[in-house]
């Protein structure tokens, strides 16, 4: 694993995600990679690029939980549980959002949604099994840039809850 540094930035501009993880002053370690542009998993494809396991790479995922956009963070090793993120998030029925939808409420693209610096602040819940590592990596904001942190500083950034809500 590579050295933890504060504030670090990809190629002198920093990303939503790495501005705010710098204003909250946290340590992260930014790892960039050349993005496959014909990878089925952007998730998969970051974890293979950088040789980490697939359980340390969360990918950030936006449905809609009673008609409100909602964030599901889980390990790219395994899929989201729509009806565990309802719950969690404390509705009825979820369904995944529309590309279009999460890119507008989030600026960023599909592939590179991260869960930190998200244009607006929507409801979010991460996967509990992230309690049990001591880094995880999630988008910087960008394909081809993973952010690694503390569980404790991602859950305390985007205000999440934890809860069981992968599958697989």
């Amino acid at each position: 694993m590579g050295k933890q540094a504060g504030g670090g930035k990809a190629g002198g501009k920093g990303t939503p995600a790495t501005v705010a993880a710098t204003k909250a002053g946290i340590a992260f370690t930014l790892h960039s990679y050349e993005p496959d542009p014909a990878a089925e998993s952007y998730g998969e494809a970051a974890a293979d690029a950088l040789g980490v396991p697939h359980d340390r790479i969360f990918k950030t995922l936006l449905a809609e939980v009673d008609g409100r956009l909602t964030v599901g963070v889980v390990p790219v090793s395994g899929t989201l549980d729509l009806k565990a993120l309802a719950a969690a998030a404390g509705g009825k029925k979820a369904a995944m959002a529309q590309p279009r939808d999460a890119e507008r409420a989030t600026g960023y693209v599909v592939g590179g949604i991260s869960p930190l610096g998200q244009r607006r602040r929507l409801p979010t819940v991460i996967d509990d099994s992230v309690s049990a590592l001591a880094t995880v990596y999630v988008s910087a904001g960008r394909r081809g840039l993973q952010i690694e942190l503390v569980p404790a500083d991602l859950v305390a950034l985007t205000g999440a809850a934890l809860a069981p809500i992968a599958r697989g």
